[in-house]
C-alpha cells in the first residue's frame, strides 16, 4: 500500500533567495509543481539585485529587476517580495534577520526553500543562514511585532543545489531530494527568460554566455541522476525542531512521472 503524504493542511511555500532569478534557476520547476498542486507560492529575494548591471545605476537596476521578478512570479500565480538589502554586500545581522522573520510572519510558510549554506556566492550562503534562522524562530510569539497568523509553525526546510551542483570549494553536492520537473522544464525556462537584464550581465561578469541553456542543461544533468528528463536537487534540513519527513519526495514521488519522463527522454 502506498504511504499517503503527510502534507500540512496549511499549504504555503516560500522560496527565499538572494537575488531575482535565483528561484527560477534553482527551484522554478518545483515551484510550478507546487502551484499545480494547489499550494500558495511566494518568491522573496533578500537583496534588490542592484549590482546586476553594467549599464544602469543601482536604483534603476533594482527597479528593473523587481519588475522582472514580479513578471516571472505572476507567470505561475505566485507573489514576489524583496527585502531590499544591498546586492553583493549582504550581511547576517540583526536587521537582515528581523526583516526576514517579519516576512515569514506575514506569509506563515509551512515549506521553505532557501539557498545552500555553502555556495560560490556569499550572498547565497548568507541567505541560507537567514532562511534557516527565520524558519526556526518566526512562529515564536515574541520574535516579531507582526501578527502571528494561524498555521504558523516550524516549516519543512530545504536548501537548493549549489551552482553547477558544487559547493564553495568545488566539491559535489550530495542531494537528499530530487523533484522531477520533466513536464515543467519549459515553464521554468520561460520564467527565467523574464529576467532579460541578466543575460548581458552574466556574460560580462560571470562568463556565462548562454544563460537559459546553461540552466536547462543543469536540470537535464540532475535528471540523469534519477533517470528522468529533468530534475531539481535539494538538501533537506533535518535538524532538531524541524519536520524531518521528506515532504517534497512525498508530494512528488519520482515513480509518479516515470512513464511521462521516459516519453520526454525518447522524444528529445
Amino acid at each position: 500500500m502506498l504511504k499517503r503524504p503527510t502534507e500540512p493542511s496549511h499549504r504555503v511555500a516560500l522560496a527565499l533567495m538572494a537575488h531575482p532569478d535565483d528561484a527560477e534557476i534553482s527551484c522554478g520547476g518545483t515551484l510550478i509543481r507546487l502551484r499545480q498542486a494547489g499550494w500558495e507560492v511566494h518568491i522573496a529575494t533578500v537583496t534588490s539585485g542592484d549590482c546586476g548591471s553594467q549599464e544602469y545605476g543601482p536604483e534603476e537596476t533594482a527597479k528593473i529587476r523587481r519588475e522582472e521578478g514580479v513578471r516571472a512570479a505572476h507567470m505561475i500565480g505566485a507573489t514576489f517580495h524583496t527585502l531590499g538589502e544591498p546586492d553583493g554586500r549582504l550581511v547576517y545581522d540583526r536587521q537582515s534577520l528581523q526583516k526576514t522573520i517579519d516576512l515569514f510572519r506575514r506569509i506563515a510558510p509551512s515549506l521553505v526553500i532557501t539557498m545552500p549554506l555553502s555556495d560560490y556566492h556569499a550572498d547565497h550562503e548568507i541567505t541560507g543562514q537567514l532562511g534557516r534562522a527565520a524558519s526556526f524562530v518566526y512562529a515564536a510569539p515574541n520574535a516579531s511585532t507582526e501578527p502571528l497568523l494561524e498555521g504558523s509553525s516550524v516549516p519543512h526546510l530545504y536548501y537548493t543545489d549549489g551552482h553547477g551542483g558544487t559547493d564553495r570549494l568545488g566539491d559535489c553536492v550530495e542531494p537528499s531530494t530530487y523533484v522531477d520537473i520533466s513536464e515543467q522544464i519549459d515553464g521554468k525556462i520561460e520564467m527565467l527568460a523574464c529576467h532579460a537584464s541578466q543575460s548581458e550581465w552574466l556574460r560580462s561578469h560571470n562568463g556565462i554566455s548562454e544563460y537559459l541553456s546553461a540552466t536547462r542543461e543543469h536540470s537535464v544533468a540532475r535528471g540523469e541522476d534519477v533517470h528522468v528528463a529533468a530534475a531539481e536537487a535539494f538538501v533537506q534540513h533535518r535538524g532538531h525542531g524541524h519536520p524531518n519527513n521528506d515532504l517534497l519526495s512525498e508530494l512528488f514521488p519520482l515513480a509518479e512521472r516515470s512513464d511521462a519522463s521516459k516519453s520526454v527522454l525518447q522524444a528529445s
